[in-house]
């Protein structure tokens, strides 16, 4: 069963990156219409996912789930830290290396960590699998701040695009309404559930748009240390992490499945709006989704 779920999940999510490949081959959509899509997942689509996902979660949980997000966050605080250090070390470049990070950095935590959770270890799982995405969001801004310095902007800009930035109010509005019990009513929290559905399968569209197979072979070298870090290590520093802490059980378990989730797609909404090497980083996110196949199945057997 368990096996079944993250099959099930994972082929799903290649079947919809495989839409964008085809509509792009067949001249359908091209990569000039990426830039179009990620827009309306950035500033429409995603913020209603982010709001309904917190708008229904069981904050009663969260004294107890409160310590996941700082699980996630120290894990990728260490394991990015690495993966800086390496690629300085093998002088790669600001554009390749902020490329393969995005990617390290940003784990698939709702879209794949969600259905994964919820299939294999049902809605209690779901809910902890809500709270380690808080921290996805958490770097999602940091980067999106760090990025905004580094490739072009100013301080002041900077702070005004992340308080303008759609999804950190979603944050902020999807915690406060449930917190206060603000009712939003049927037809726009309906409304808000259409959005939020739209979300997945346009930005697997949107990478499949951008997948070009001939760059692996150019790329092998950045993608394997990616993968590595990302499959591999990642887990590994969240269970000495969780061990430290003591924790056991079903939060032992969610905090090191969703530390071991392959990229996530809105890596690539990043790479794209500054101008990185968005094909690298579909690249990563393309092969740790393949390899994940394997990793997530024997990982959750082993837990």
């Amino acid at each position: 069963m368990y096996v079944n779920a993250i099959e099930i999940t994972i082929i799903s999510i290649f079947l919809m990156i495989g839409v964008g490949y085809v509509l792009k081959r067949i001249d359908f959509l091209s990569e000039k219409d990426i830039d179009p899509l990620n827009k309306i997942v950035m500033y429409v689509l995603l913020p209603c996912m982010i709001f309904s996902a917190l708008y229904s979660a069981d904050m009663k949980m969260l004294p107890t789930l409160g310590t996941l997000p700082f699980i996630i966050l120290a894990e990728s605080a260490i394991c990015g830290v690495i993966a800086y250090i390496i690629l300085k070390c093998k002088h790669y470049d600001d554009i390749k290396t902020w490329s393969v990070l995005l990617p390290l950095l940003i784990s698939n935590t709702a879209f794949v960590g969600y259905p994964v959770t919820l299939g294999v270890y049902g809605h209690q799982g779901f809910v902890m699998a809500v709270f380690c995405d808080l921290a996805t969001t958490v770097i999602f801004l940091i980067l999106s701040f760090v990025l905004v310095l580094k490739f072009g902007g100013t301080i002041k800009n900077a702070f005004k695009k992340i308080l303008l930035f759609p999804p950190l109010w979603a944050v902020v509005l999807g915690i406060s309404f449930n917190l206060l019990n603000v009712h939003i009513g049927p037809v726009v929290d309906k409304t808000i559930g259409y959005l939020a559905d739209g979300a997945i399968p346009l930005i697997m569209i949107s990478l499949g748009l951008a997948i070009k197979f001939e760059g692996f072979n150019r790329n092998k070298s950045l993608v394997c240390i990616n993968s590595f870090i990302k499959l591999i290590l990642c887990p590994v520093v969240t269970l000495i992490i969780v061990s430290y802490l003591g924790f056991t059980g079903l939060q032992n378990n969610i905090g090191i499945i969703e530390a071991a989730m392959p990229s996530g797609t809105m890596s690539l909404v990043l790479a794209i709006t500054y101008k990185l090497d968005y094909e690298l980083t579909s690249d990563c996110i393309l092969v740790n989704a393949i390899i994940s196949l394997v990793t997530l199945p024997v990982l959750i057997m082993i837990l």
